[in-house]
Order: structure tokens, then C-alpha cells, then sequence
């Protein structure tokens, strides 16, 4: 499996417009977030997680010129704003892109893009095959996905659990019956914020006591906005096995 981190940024990406902080005016590519989304290779699969708003950016940046299926962990718009990106995808493969999201997530998508599902299509537009998941194990394409359900404040959330790597992405709570279904994972992604409480997100403190608790052999933090600070100064304070994701970084397991 190869995993790119193609964002790591929360919902306003890092910089934040207007925003003069030491964080936002870092000169330190790690310190340019987009929007959170993540890329694998899998079994000769391409698969994203999430498409948002700056998927069409994230994959030219990647050089990634083939997409086999989506995955969408919730229905945000920082998660899901990008889905018109894939008709490139579409005419280069000449077929349609199967779409992996909850009915409340697939429901939103048909609302936010119904030009893609209206009687008459106009020439052009994505083309997707929709894929109902619920919390039970699901196959993308042949490769086993187990959904983890988390909490984002009140709204449900999915990560994902794919053989021995664990993706949490907008998660505040997770019950104990669904960190059962993390237990032995080798790689974990899970998302922190920031230093400061946050109602719907792990702070670096809640996440980093979280990874204390599963054990992986190797953690990495994303969905990080500027309030964390600036990547270097945070990862010389990080645990050895735990790691600030960046766009870009590339991971082969």
C-alpha cells in the first residue's frame, strides 16, 4: 500500500486568508495545508478519501492520472467540494466513478451537485455510480474496507480501517466498541486540531493520548490548522513514533 497525504489542512486550509500569524506567513512547505484528503494505491487500485475543495490542485500536484473509486468519510463541504474534478477521470478511463459514502453523506452530494443525477444530463458532466456503506465491513473495488465510526461534535464521521492502516479524519469522541476495531493497527492517521479545547475536533493532547492508547507502531496528525503552530516547533515536542503529516508525504507500507 502506498498512501499520499494529499491535504492535512482543516476546512480553511493553512494559510488562512487574511491571517498574519507566524504559522500563516511560514516560508516552511509543511506549513501550506489543504484541505484534508488522502490517496492509495492499493492492490492496483486508486482510491481517494474525501474530495475537497482542492482535489483538482492535490491531484495535478501528485501527478496522480488515474482514479478508480472515492470514499467520503462525511458530508462537509472542506470534504466533498471537489467531486467535479473527476471528470477528467472520466473521459481519460471512459467509465463512470464509483462513489462510497452514508446515505446522509450520498444525500448531500445529490443535493450540492443534482445537476450530476438530474433525468437530463448536460454533455460533460461526472459520471458516478453511488455505493451505499453502512457500519458494517465494505469492499472498494475488491479491497476490504472496516468503517470506524467516530463523533464530530454530534454529527457522525467514518474512518477507516484498510488491513493494518487506520484513517480518523474530524473526530471528537470515538466509543470503546469502535476503538475495538482500530486495536492493532500498525499506521494511524488521526486528525488534531489545534493546542486549545475545540468542540468538534482532538486537540494534540486528546490525539496524542488517543495513539497512547492503541499502540501503533507509527502515528501521523493531520486535519491541523494554523492555531497548532508551526510544523517544526510542534514535531520536536512529538513522541518518536508520532509524526505531523504534510501534503505530499508519501508513506509505503
Amino acid at each position: 500500500m502506498k498512501i499520499t497525504f494529499l491535504g492535512t489542512g482543516t476546512s480553511q486550509g493553512v494559510p488562512v486568508i487574511g491571517c498574519n500569524c507566524e504559522t500563516c506567513q511560514s516560508l516552511d512547505f509543511r506549513d501550506k495545508r489543504t484541505r484534508t484528503s488522502l490517496h492509495l494505491e492499493i492492490e492496483g487500485k486508486s482510491v481517494v478519501i474525501d474530495t475537497g475543495p482542492d482535489f483538482r490542485m492535490q491531484m495535478l500536484r501528485e501527478s496522480i492520472n488515474r482514479l478508480d473509486a472515492v470514499v467520503y468519510t462525511h458530508e462537509h463541504k472542506d470534504h466533498t467540494a471537489g467531486l467535479d474534478d473527476i471528470r477528467p477521470f472520466n473521459f481519460m478511463q471512459q467509465t463512470d466513478i464509483p462513489l462510497f459514502g452514508t446515505p446522509q453523506v450520498l444525500d448531500q452530494i445529490k443535493t450540492e451537485f443534482s445537476y450530476i443525477f438530474s433525468n437530463h444530463k448536460y454533455p460533460g458532466i461526472p459520471r458516478v455510480l453511488i455505493n451505499e456503506i453502512h457500519n458494517l465491513p465494505f469492499e472498494v473495488l475488491g479491497v476490504p474496507f472496516i468503517p470506524v465510526q467516530v463523533m464530530h461534535h454530534k454529527l457522525p464521521v467514518f474512518g477507516f480501517r484498510i488491513k493494518n492502516f487506520t484513517y480518523i479524519t474530524d473526530a471528537n469522541y470515538i466509543a470503546p466498541e469502535e476503538i475495538e476495531k482500530i486495536k492493532g493497527t500498525k499506521i494511524l492517521v488521526v486528525n488534531a486540531l489545534q493546542i486549545k479545547p475545540h468542540i468538534s475536533h482532538f486537540t494534540l493532547e486528546e490525539a496524542l493520548a488517543f495513539i497512547e492508547e492503541i499502540g501503533p507502531e507509527k502515528a501521523y496528525l493531520t486535519h491541523i490548522s494554523h492555531r497548532m503552530g508551526m510544523h517544526q516547533r510542534v514535531q520536536e515536542r512529538m513522541p518518536k513514533n508520532v509524526e505531523l503529516a504534510f501534503d505530499g508525504l508519501k508513506i509505503h507500507h
